[in-house]
């Protein structure tokens, strides 16, 4: 893999995109203090419950998005389940620098995973302002995007404080039901856990052991994830990815892939002595009844190799499709497929999917190319493993297998088998 393609690696994925209507909300004085707040980003950890394409940084406690010649940077909230709330409002600090004639930034929001409505759509502006959302948005799921249409990096659109807030709602939101991890109300954000990461793990001390620090604590049992990186790349390329896995409360460990699969299972043979090892910190620790295996591109295709191992619980495959459409032949658990409507190896995948006979959920990401599909998928995969691996089984339908599902609106979805 080369440099540049590594750093492309690095760079935050791209978020769902819609048809932006014509035409611009009234802005309204700041919402009366007796409105819930029903969603909040800062971006004081980064890029948040946001995803992004392009050009867009976090490092100073606010979103920058730069314009470039190549690509129109823009960044997309989370879906926002507004559930019972009525009066919508929503508010965010934004500052517009250097833009030139013909260019602009547009913020705007989607419902339910639908088109793209403009709120505001300028050359310069700067502060902060609010707006108000039409009574249509009541009760759904909203999503925020902005995005900047400039063509120099030093022309820029800095964005601060985002904050949705309504009324009614019984004053917030609720935890979500429990499994066996303790719960989280945001998939896209860290889970619970500090991480430590031991680089030299593994049968051949080559691999990767990402895990909770306190493992064990308060008597949890903690499933496996076994992962494996693209062609070319190495887990230090995914570290991001697989810390925040760890965070939620699974034990991840990945190595350089092959196209055979058996790799893996020598890897859950290991972990399996690491918990019954006292001088191991994963002693008794880990819930060897729940495991996956998953990986990128090659890393799929070695997951297919051994979706036939009796110890397995679901699989994971993301841009990643066989190359003779006879790699789900393999699988015998539930199976996620992720791809993007700018991979060349959809493809396939959609091959796959078409001779899948389990239980399959398939999303193709918008604005995602191959190098780019696990990071924009990652907060799927965090909803996945805590749905088949930690038995929060709201998440079938709240987050997958209903036409509202949370991530429905990243891009075009199917699934068959339930």
């Amino acid at each position: 893999m080369s440099a540049r393609t590594r750093r492309r690696l690095r760079v935050f994925g791209a978020a769902a995109v819609g048809v932006m209507a014509v035409g611009i909300t009234a802005v309204i004085s700041v919402p009366a203090t007796a409105a819930t707040s029903v969603y909040g980003e800062n971006f004081s950890n980064g890029l948040g419950t946001f995803t992004a394409s392009g050009s867009v940084s976090a490092s100073t406690g606010s979103a920058r998005m730069s314009g470039s010649l190549l690509s129109d940077p823009s960044m997309t909230s989370a879906p926002v389940d507004l559930g019972d709330h009525s009066d919508v409002t929503v508010s965010y600090t934004r500052t517009a620098s250097g833009l030139d004639l013909g260019e602009s930034f547009t913020v705007a929001y989607s419902v339910d995973g639908g088109a793209f409505t403009a709120l505001e759509s300028s050359r310069t502006a700067a502060g902060p302002v609010s707006f108000r959302l039409p009574s249509s948005v009541d009760g759904r799921t909203v999503r925020l995007r902005f995005s900047l249409d400039a063509s120099s990096a030093l022309e820029t659109l800095t964005v601060d404080d985002v904050l949705v807030r309504a009324e009614g709602g019984g004053g917030g939101p609720t935890d979500p039901p429990g499994g066996s991890l303790p719960p989280v109300s945001d998939v896209t954000a860290p889970g619970p856990y500090a991480v430590s990461i031991d680089t030299t793990a593994g049968p051949g001390d080559d691999g990767w052991l990402v895990y909770p620090t306190n493992a064990g604590q308060n008597g949890v049992d903690h499933p496996v994830f076994v992962w494996g990186p693209g062609a070319g790349s190495d887990p230090a390329d995914y570290e991001d990815m697989l810390r925040q896995w760890a965070s939620h409360g699974f034990v991840v460990y990945s190595e350089v892939s092959s196209s055979s699969g058996d790799y893996m299972v020598d890897a859950l043979d290991w972990l399996e002595d690491q918990n019954a090892s006292p001088s191991s910190p994963l002693y008794q620790d880990l819930d060897l009844a729940e495991v996956a295996f998953g990986g990128h591109s090659r890393g799929s295709i070695g997951t297919f190799d051994v979706a036939d191992e009796p110890r397995l619980e679901t699989t994971i495959h993301v841009a990643g499709g066989s190359f003779d459409g006879n790699g789900p032949d393999n699988l015998r658990n539930p199976t996620l497929y992720i791809g993007g409507d700018e991979d060349f190896a959809t493809a396939n995948m959609e091959t796959d999917y078409a001779n899948t006979d389990v239980p399959v959920w398939f999303n193709i990401l918008d604005g995602t190319d191959h190098i780019l599909a696990t990071r924009n998928g990652q907060h799927v995969i965090t909803a996945w493993l805590r749905w088949h691996l930690a038995d929060e089984e709201f998440r079938r339908s709240t987050d997958f297998l209903s036409p509202n599902c949370s991530f429905c609106g990243l891009g075009e979805t199917t699934y068959k088998n339930w």
